[in-house]
Parts: C-alpha cells; structure tokens; sequence
C-alpha cells in the first residue's frame, strides 16, 4: 500500500507544476465555461483515472528507462510511435520552460521582487536534481504533493463558505474570462490530452523501476482520480470568487492570500515545489530520451538544456501557457490514441510469442 500511495503522490506531483497549481490553467480550461466547466472538470477525472492506471501500468509491463523504448512497444504501428515520440519530446521541454517562467511569477506577486530572481533560483535547483536517479527523483516529487492537496482542500471550503454571490450571479463573470478553447467538451478533452503528454514520459519511467504490474496500476489509477478531485475542487473556489481573482497571473495565490497573508506565504512555497516537481520531471526524462542517467553526457546534457530553458523562461508565464498548452494539447491525442488501443495490441503480441514458444 506504501507503494501505491508513492506512486499516486508522484503521478500528482508530476502533473501539478505551474499551470495548475497557480489555478492559471484550471481558469482557462474550466472555470472561464462556467456551469459547463464543472461538467468538464468531472470528464477530466474519468479520464485522468484511466490514463494514470494505464501510463504507469504499461512502464512496468515494458520497464522502461526511457519514455522511447516504451512507446515504441505499445505504438505497434511504427508512424504512431514516431509521431507520439517527438510530441512527447516537445512537451518535456515546452513544459520546462514554462515551469521555469512560472517560478518568476511566484516571488513577483507574492513578495514583490523581481521574477528573475525565482527563475533563477528554480533553473539552478532543478538542474541540480535532475542529476539524481529515479528513486530519488520520484522521492523528491511525491514528498511534496501531500501539502498541495491539503492547502487545495482549505482553499476550496474556504471560497465556497465565503461566497458573496451565487454561482448563477458569478457565471456570467466567469464565461467573460479568456478560454483555451472555443468549447468546454473540447477544453476539457485537451486538457487531459496535454497533460497525459506531461505526464508520460516521467510515469513511464516511475512504473519501469517498480516490479509489480497491479501496484503500478492502482497507483496510477488512484493519482489519477485524485488529480481530477483537485481539478474539481480548484474549479470550484476560483469559480466561487472569479470576479476577483480571475485577473490575477496566479488566481489561487490569490484566494489564499485572501484567506490568510501568513498562509498565502506558506502556499507560496508550496506552488513553488509543485513548480519544482513538473520542472524536475520534464527535464529528467528530456535528459533520460537522449542519454544514459548518471553518466557524464547526461550531467553535460542537464546543464545545457537549463541554460537554453532559462533564456526561453522570459517570453512570459500567463502568454506561454495561452499558447503552448492547447497545442501540446491537440497533438497529445496522438498518445492517447497509442495508450487506449495498447492493450488490444501487447495482448496480441503476448499471443503471438506463445504460440512461437510452445
């Protein structure tokens, strides 16, 4: 059970960075539909279960050290796997980058200082981490996420006892709000579909350095629902206060400070770690595609790649996510094509290698 719970608090803590943990992209997604929005968010949990149990399940079944060789397997057809490859590759360092501009973000509205000094400090941590192993690495992510759930919690009961208008008063102030996409259905799909490209890579990895197949599977599947809990929990408080922090950079730093200066320091740190998180695991299994872990290409390879992330970092947090994660998002459906038919696949293959040795 420890296992499980490790491996659910990872899979949380690999997806929670930035975009979801500032409340940036829960605006964006959900709440900017209103009423609609909470139907999707509750689709977003269903598929996020499914798609958890799955990525995990299947880095086990084929122990993966790196996302490639796995995705290869359950592609079976060869232009998928190329295709879901090189999104994936472009969503590991995308997403890096965006976490690494989120992180001046954090320090600029909390505390008033300059956001160069919260990229800074963030490339240089996460650049020392993802020199680590896995182990270790999912150690550090899992260790954090039990503190985003309990603040995520607080926050939510909080906005929802202090409403000072009814959900039907705040819709229409929510449905102003810009949307990622033109339709909450199709917001809602690419949402997953984006953060499954997030997530894959680090997941696939986490379930090849664990044995047990079951374990890995009821792992994912229960990060994956209490990923889609928080979702739902977030929508609710930003959509239960929309008219006043939907203009900020950072909307649930910003309840939270409503709630409590001290306690919106304390969230502070803690959106810092989940940026921490998603930031390290991007850039570890960006390393993992092209080198060995632990050797001193893969040092070399970390150090670059945090140099070039940190100059991209400045093109700005709120614009980086309007524009990058919808488009990861479309071409995430690729993977999840590849992940849904895997079964069907890697039981057929399963067939064919028995017949072969009987």
């Amino acid at each position: 059970m420890k296992q499980v719970l490790k491996i659910a608090s990872a899979f949380i803590g690999i997806i929670v960075g930035a975009g979801f943990a500032s409340g940036q992209e829960i605006l964006q997604y959900f709440t900017s539909f209103g009423y609609l929005g909470t139907i999707g968010t509750i689709l977003s949990t269903a598929l996020f279960a499914y798609m958890g149990m799955m990525l995990v399940k299947l880095g086990t079944r084929t122990q993966a050290t790196s996302h490639k060789e796995a995705i290869y397997k359950v592609s079976g057809y060869k232009p998928l796997g190329v295709i879901v490859d090189y999104v994936i590759i472009l969503t590991l360092f995308g997403v890096g980058v965006v976490m690494i501009a989120g992180a001046g973000s954090i320090p600029s509205q909390q505390f008033g200082m300059s956001p160069l000094v919260g990229v800074i400090i963030m490339s240089l941590i996460v650049m020392a981490t993802v020199m680590m192993n896995v182990d270790k690495v999912v150690n550090v992510i899992g260790s954090i996420t039990p503190f985003l759930i309990l603040t995520v919690i607080i926050i939510s009961i909080y906005s929802l006892f202090t409403m000072d208008q009814s959900f039907g008063d705040l819709n229409s102030a929510a449905v102003e709000q810009p949307s990622a996409l033109s339709n909450w259905f199709l917001s809602a799909i690419n949402y997953v579909s984006f953060n499954v490209a997030v997530g894959a890579s680090m997941s696939l990895l986490m379930g090849g350095n664990e044995k047990n197949e079951r374990t890995s599977a009821i792992g994912g599947l229960l990060g994956g629902l209490g990923l889609g809990i928080m979702i739902v929990l977030s929508h609710l408080a930003i959509f239960s206060k929309v008219d006043t922090v939907a203009a900020y950079d950072m909307p649930l730093l910003a309840l939270v400070d409503n709630l409590s200066p001290i306690l919106g320091m304390f969230y502070s740190v803690v959106l810092f770690g989940m940026v921490f998180n998603t930031a390290v695991s991007m850039f570890f299994s960006f390393a993992a595609r092209y080198t060995k872990v632990g050797t001193s290409n893969h040092k070399k390879f970390v150090l670059v790649t945090g140099v070039v992330a940190f100059g991209l970092s400045f093109v700005g947090f709120t614009e980086l996510v309007a524009f990058f994660y919808p488009l990861i998002g479309y071409m995430g459906l690729f993977l999840i094509l590849a992940l849904i038919t895997a079964p069907f696949r890697l039981k057929k293959s399963q067939q064919k290698e028995e017949r072969l040795s009987a």
